[in-house]
């Protein structure tokens, strides 16, 4: 039976960890255990945080909404009833930015919204 090495197999291995572990403070990018914690718990950090990005940036898009109807005498919910009403297709994104950079043309929403 032929003798197996794994050098070139753990340094590779070892090389992947310590890339992601780059800049790092302290242990954390040095000493291999502490590199393979390190990646880890930021890997879950990252995987958690892409979903709550989505929540809080609907979060902020349906705040400016409601802010933004409410210049024009409406509530949240009574707005966005008033758009399926009317039948107009456009997303919490695109009102929310509507909202903030083009105030006339969210209006003119809010007066088809009011008609319907």
């Amino acid at each position: 039976m032929a003798r197996i090495k794994r050098a070139m197999a753990k340094r590779k291995r070892k090389k992947k960890f310590f890339k992601l572990t780059k800049g790092y403070f302290g242990a954390k990018s040095r000493q291999y255990r502490t590199v393979r914690e390190a990646s880890k718990r930021s890997g879950n950090y990252a995987f958690r945080d892409r979903k709550a990005r989505k929540r809080d940036f609907r979060r902020l898009w349906i705040t400016r909404i409601n802010a933004a109807a409410r210049e024009h005498g409406l509530s949240y919910s009574k707005f966005i009833k008033g758009l399926k009403l009317a039948s107009i297709d456009l997303d919490r994104k695109m009102l929310s930015d509507m909202a903030v950079n083009d105030p006339k043309a969210f209006s003119q929403v809010v007066e088809a919204v009011k008609k319907a």
